[in-house]
């Protein structure tokens, strides 16, 4: 673990102003889509979608899901340059809904994303080990997440650029690995030909696809951290809406590509019933058949780097999410320290870090399954509550300019947040309504849904509490 105090550091009063500003769009790019985890979406997702959605569809599913986003993120970066600060969803809704409710939102993300990455990392122990164990090293899983979770943390301490590099590299060579997938199976066309069955309107009307347009926003969960790392963006004002599109549109357009490959790969009349028998191969089988038995062996080690990726960005929002409601004065002061040598919130990561092995550790302690527990429950509840956040942005945009002055477009300030805002509804109320599915029983289903509840409530009482007692800070929140 890296020893903190050899290391010169500043206090939170200059904070922002001594982070490295290296980053352009590329870098953020590469980080969000990172955290999306390319290939771990087109192997494990993509074949659960068709499965549950027992519908050939599965395309459509991420081009709605990246039309909504789209929307999204229209009102979203409109504000991002009169919310200077990288506080993302917590500086929005606060800004457009009041300081409570703002705070009782900086608590849901940082619960959302805490217990994401705890279900991520309980995942990649299990990759992992499964891996080593092909070649004789036997490691429990907690093992295996538990060094993980120590590599995050040197990278998450050091210069974020490092960071970013790593997760570019990995990026490629997952995406590559798809690629590859892609066009093996489109020149050898198909199982029984291409075809643009499963992106025909008719299509979409079959089976469930409620389900399949559920899961396949999930699979974009991550991509709102652009505006996080805008303190560390060489122009933010351009850096992070140019980074946030593409984005969106990048990661909807590549997993629509993959989705409509898995699909007439397996063939349209088959894909239901092969994705349902055998979800967890689909991929791999179509790597062996239509490209060589070698990219199957790759893309299982490129799975655990891809999650590899997904934790290190995560871990990255994590920390700058806590040194800005540090430099606010909600979470220690210490968190709000930058490292004068890497210039990041290097203490925010270490204590992060701590966090990390502890919770991993007492997961391994309490005799939890790693899949069917940590990482289903983990990542169960922190969806339901970054869903619920992104449709609180939407109407905390078109609150705050229908309140401020400004030079926004109608389009920019009401009418893509309001169409954004129906449709993160709607998709809200269907998380709701299948939360057991994602969570596996409706007891754990209820018990989660009341830690969410409870975990913004105690950001409410924790924006009473400030207001009552330190009301110099309260007044301060809205400050930039």
């Amino acid at each position: 673990m890296i020893n903190a105090s050899h290391t010169e550091s500043h206090d939170a009063a200059d904070s922002p102003s001594m982070l490295n500003r290296g980053l352009g769009v590329g870098s953020i790019v590469f980080m969000v889509v990172a955290a999306a985890a390319p290939l771990a979406v087109v192997t494990a997702s993509i074949p659960l979608i068709v499965s549950v959605s027992a519908s050939t569809a599965a395309p459509q599913f991420f081009l709605v899901a990246m039309a909504v986003l789209a929307l999204f993120s229209v009102g979203f970066t409109s504000m991002s340059k009169y919310v200077p600060n990288a506080g993302a969803f917590y500086s929005y809704i606060q800004r457009g809904l009041g300081r409570h409710i703002g705070v009782g939102a900086a608590a849901l993300a940082m619960g959302s994303y805490a217990v994401m990455l705890l279900g991520l990392y309980a995942y990649l122990g299990v990759a992992t080990s499964a891996l080593l164990s092909a070649v004789h090293v036997d490691m429990p899983w907690w093992a295996s997440a538990l060094g993980w979770i120590s590599l995050v943390g040197v990278l998450g301490y050091r210069d974020i650029e490092l960071s970013s590099k790593v997760l570019g590299v990995l990026l490629v060579a997952e995406t590559l690995a798809v690629v590859l997938v892609d066009i093996g199976v489109i020149t050898s066309g198909g199982a029984a030909g291409l075809t643009l069955q499963p992106l025909l309107p008719s299509t979409f009307t079959t089976g469930a696809p409620s389900l399949g347009l559920m899961f396949g926003f999930f699979c974009f969960i991550g991509f709102e951290a652009t505006t996080v790392f805008r303190n560390e963006a060489r122009d933010p004002d351009r850096t992070i809406p140019r980074a946030t599109f593409i984005a969106v549109v990048f990661i909807g357009l590549f997993y629509a590509l993959a989705a409509w490959v898995v699909v007439v790969g397996l063939g349209t009349d088959n894909a239901v019933s092969m994705a349902s028998a055998q979800p967890e191969s689909v991929v791999q089988n179509l790597a062996r058949g239509y490209v060589s038995p070698i990219l199957t062996d790759v893309i299982q080690v490129l799975l655990v780097t891809s999650f590899f990726a997904c934790v290190l960005s995560f871990h990255n929002v994590i920390t700058r999410y806590q040194f800005t409601l540090a430099t606010k004065g909600l979470l220690p002061q210490p968190l709000a320290t930058i490292d004068r040598r890497h210039r990041t919130p290097s203490r925010s990561s270490l204590t992060f870090t701590i966090i990390s092995l502890v919770a991993m550790a007492a997961v391994a302690a309490a005799g939890w399954d790693p899949i069917k527990q940590a990482y289903m429950w983990c990542t169960g509840a922190s969806t339901l509550g970054l869903v619920a956040l992104m449709a609180m942005t939407s109407l905390a945009v078109i609150v705050f300019f229908r309140s401020t002055e400004h030079e926004t477009g109608r389009w920019h300030a009401v009418v893509a947040p309001g169409l954004s805002f129906v449709g993160l509804t709607a998709i809200l109320l269907l998380v709701i309504k299948n939360f057991p599915l994602l969570v596996g029983s409706t007891t754990t289903a209820l018990v989660l849904g009341g830690l969410i509840t409870a975990i913004f409530v105690t950001g409410l009482g924790v924006a009473e509490r400030v207001r009552r007692t330190r009301p110099d800070k309260y007044r301060a929140l809205n400050q930039d």
